[in-house]
Order: structure tokens, then C-alpha cells, then sequence
């Protein structure tokens, strides 16, 4: 018997759109440019049709096929690198200092980007101390600043690389990318190992004897916990926090690894997140002693 529905063994569906609907899509036809999509996201957003972090995420991905490496890369003076001759001891500080979990690491000069060190394999040198650091080197993947971040964030899920080196057209390095880096033009700022909520505290002790604080940290807590006292006109700006008031002292947004001495503390910028200081390292500053 004669199937009734031939166009159905081929795997074509039926169009269940109304007549209606076929009609208000022909007068009404869909976007022709990016930018009329993403208004119709928005209006979509306004209509509960989609959600708020939905219309986000969707947005990210379009606005991401535009970008490249250049354009959201951690640029080279911002690089923590590696010295494949440093000690021990040294290589573990960087880690604790920084809490990367990945080091580009280079042999002689900065520019000669030898490897990628993890930071779980200095376990490894712990217990096996005569193991030579370079045995334990992951191979460094270079691409230029031109790279498209579609083809970045395919490329890393394809070779399962979370990190890799910018390269500009002069062959010199510009900085370092991350699969975090890419994945944020999506979804915004990714939570990590920094990202504490503010209910579990602010200001931790560290084994050194040293203080991790964060920036958004009150500036009469920070006063209290170190026994700082801050004058009127440092209390009297625009400002609470204790990131907020080094920044106007420095003049500018502190850089990760810039300092600042505040009441006889060394204050560290360890972590920098949407133009902002997220943590601190505080030591007494050099002649200082610690607040009893």
C-alpha cells in the first residue's frame, strides 16, 4: 500500500505553522543584521519570552564572533611567568602569591616561552626533589592576536588546552589567553578560588603571616584588624571600601602585583577583576612592625 505521506519517508516534517502565523512572518520577516537581533533578544527579554541571563548569554555569543585574542588577552607586562631555573621555594611563593593554576614558563629571556607549568605538578617536585622541572613542562600553544574567539574556544575544547600565548604580528609575545577569558565574553565573570561569598569573610590569615583582604572589605574593618587609623579626609571621599581608597591614593586602578603602603602595611594587589581590586596580600611594610 501507497504511503498517504511520501514527503514523511524523506524525513521532512510538517509545517504545523498556522496560516496565520505564515502570514505575520511574511509581513513581518525576521532580522536582517546582528544588531536587529539583538534588539529582538531584548524585546523577547521585555515579553518574558526569555530570560534575563538567557538574552545575556545569547548577546555574549554573537558580540563574541567579532572579537579576537588581542582583544580580551591578559597583556605581557600583566604576565606571571615562570624562570625554568628558578628554586623551588621561589616557584612556590608565585603560586601562593598568584593562585594561577597554569605558568607560561620561559629559559633566558621572557620572549623564549618554553612550556606551560600546571600547578599541581610542583607536588611532584615535593616529593621527588631531584625530578628536573622540565620533565614536567606541558608543550605552550601560540596563537596570533588575529585569532578569532569562536575558533579559540573550539580549539581549546578540540586539544583540551585551557591556556594559551598571544602572539603579535611581529612574532613577539603580547600576552596570554585563558578558556576563562573567552568563556566570560559569554556568560560574564566566572566565580573562582578567589570569589568568596561575603558572609564568610574578608580578611583570612595566611601561613606566612601575612593577610589576604578583599577590596570590597570596609575601610573601618580593615582600620580594626590592623589597627590603622585613618584620617578625616581619607573617610571623607566618595568611598568605603579599602580597594576604593587605594586606588584614589595611587590615582589610577591598581594592576595586579602594584603595592601600596597604607598605615604601615604593604598592601599587594593579588587579583584584579572588572576593573577592580578583588584581593589584597597585606604584610607589615619593610621597617614596620605588625599591629599588636
Amino acid at each position: 500500500m501507497a504511503d498517504p505521506h511520501p514527503e514523511r519517508a524523506h524525513g521532512v516534517r510538517d509545517d504545523k505553522r498556522s496560516f496565520f502565523q505564515k502570514l505575520a512572518e511574511f509581513i513581518n520577516p525576521g532580522p536582517d543584521s546582528r544588531d536587529e537581533l539583538i534588539e529582538t533578544l531584548a524585546e523577547a527579554e521585555d515579553n518574558d519570552i526569555i530570560g534575563a541571563d538567557s538574552r545575556v548569554m545569547l548577546e555574549g555569543v554573537l558580540r563574541m564572533a567579532d572579537m579576537t585574542a588581542g582583544d580580551v588577552m591578559v597583556a605581557a607586562p600583566r604576565m606571571d611567568l615562570v624562570n625554568i631555573d628558578a628554586a623551588y621555594e621561589d616557584l612556590l611563593h608565585l603560586v601562593i602569591d598568584t593562585a594561577h593554576s597554569r605558568f607560561p614558563v620561559y629559559e633566558n629571556d621572557k620572549e623564549n616561552i618554553i612550556g606551560i607549568l600546571l600547578a599541581k605538578d610542583l607536588l611532584k617536585l615535593q616529593r621527588s626533589p631531584g625530578l628536573n622541572i622540565r620533565a614536567l613542562l606541558r608543550p605552550a600553544t601560540f596563537v596570533p592576536e588575529s585569532k578569532g574567539l569562536n575558533d579559540l574556544l573550539r580549539e581549546f575544547r578540540g586539544n583540551r588546552n585551557h591556556l594559551a600565548i598571544v602572539i603579535d604580528e611581529f612574532g613577539r609575545v603580547a600576552g596570554l589567553i585563558t578558556i576563562e577569558d573567552v568563556l566570560e565574553q559569554i556568560v560574564g565573570e566566572i566565580e573562582d578560588e578567589f570569589d568568596i561569598a561575603e558572609d564568610e569573610g574578608d580578611i583570612f590569615g595566611l601561613a606566612d603571616h601575612t593577610y589576604r583582604v578583599s577590596g570590597d572589605t570596609p575601610i573601618e574593618r580593615v582600620g580594626e584588624a590592623f589597627g590603622i587609623t585613618f584620617d578625616a579626609e581619607q573617610l571623607s571621599e566618595d568611598f568605603d571600601t579599602i580597594g576604593g581608597l587605594i586606588a584614589h591614593e595611587m590615582g589610577h586602578v591598581p594592576k595586579r602585583g602594584e603595592r601600596h603602603v597604607v598605615g604601615g602595611f604593604d598592601f599587594l594587589v593579588l587579583h584584579t577583576k572588572g576593573g577592580a581590586v578583588r584581593w589584597f596580600k597585606v604584610s607589615p611594610a619593610r621597617g614596620e612592625e605588625p599591629a599588636a
